[in-house]
């Protein structure tokens, strides 16, 4: 008698299971490689991302100029760019005859931190902008009245609005981390070079190794959680 196939399926998740975990125990060389390239280059583009859009978010949200609404419209744009809009843009100015190709850094993981921080970086700036734009106007006034400085109420502007901060470098993070397309495009997914768990899953499906690519997503889950965790046992802590 032929088994369902939800059964079938449940095999692959709980074998995938028992794979994520001895790969884990036994500190499988190339997962482990894997796995330091992924926080890496996530790592380093939500670095990158914060350092630029943090500011940016906040010039935007406390300023006012013409095409101020335009920008804002730009910025929301770019939370929803699609990856592989980026990996193409990326791919065309890093590759050899591209503007920046006497770089050589197209297929490197420098590559793919690019691409990722910009994929980042607009939605950390839009989570800013909304954080710092959700605080009562009133706000403002009381602390100039108290005699604050500029830098001062900037400090404490940011201060009140830090939970909203920290939500915009978790999502970032997790735009980062997340993305495969533009990976896959800028990167090519060399074993060695640029695999990172996202890609590895990908080629695990392509090749019909569905165990090996489960496994590898619950170990992404995993590293994402950790992390998405941590970064929010900070932000409730600041209530």
């Amino acid at each position: 008698m032929e088994c369902p196939k939800w059964v079938i399926s449940l095999d692959v998740y709980w074998h995938g299971l028992v794979e994520a975990m001895r790969l884990l125990l036994s500190l499988d060389s190339e997962v482990m490689e894997i796995i330091f390239r992924t926080l890496h280059v996530s790592g380093t583009a939500t670095i990158i991302g914060m350092l630029i859009g943090l500011p940016l978010g906040t010039i935007i949200a406390l300023s006012s100029f013409p095409g101020r609404k335009l920008i804002v419209s730009m910025v929301n744009l770019g939370m929803g760019l699609p990856p592989v809009v980026v990996g193409l843009w990326v791919t065309l100015t890093l590759s050899r005859y591209g503007p920046l190709g006497l770089l050589g850094l197209l297929y490197t993981p420098s590559a793919m931190i690019t691409a990722q921080v910009i994929i980042a970086t607009p939605i950390i700036t839009g989570f800013t902008i909304a954080a710092i734009q959700s605080l009562n106007p009133k706000i403002r006034l009381q602390i100039l009245a108290l005699g604050a400085s500029r830098l001062q109420l900037l400090w404490l502007l940011l201060r009140e609005a830090r939970l909203g901060l920290l939500a915009a470098i978790i999502a970032g993070f997790g735009g980062a981390i997340s993305e495969v397309g533009a990976s896959m495009m800028v990167g090519g997914n060399l074993k060695g070079s640029t695999m990172v768990l996202t890609t590895t899953t990908v080629l695990s499906v392509n090749k019909g190794e569905y165990e090996l690519a489960t496994a590898l997503s619950i170990i992404l889950l995993v590293l994402a959680f950790g992390i998405t965790a941590a970064l929010t046992a900070g932000q409730q802590r600041g209530r």
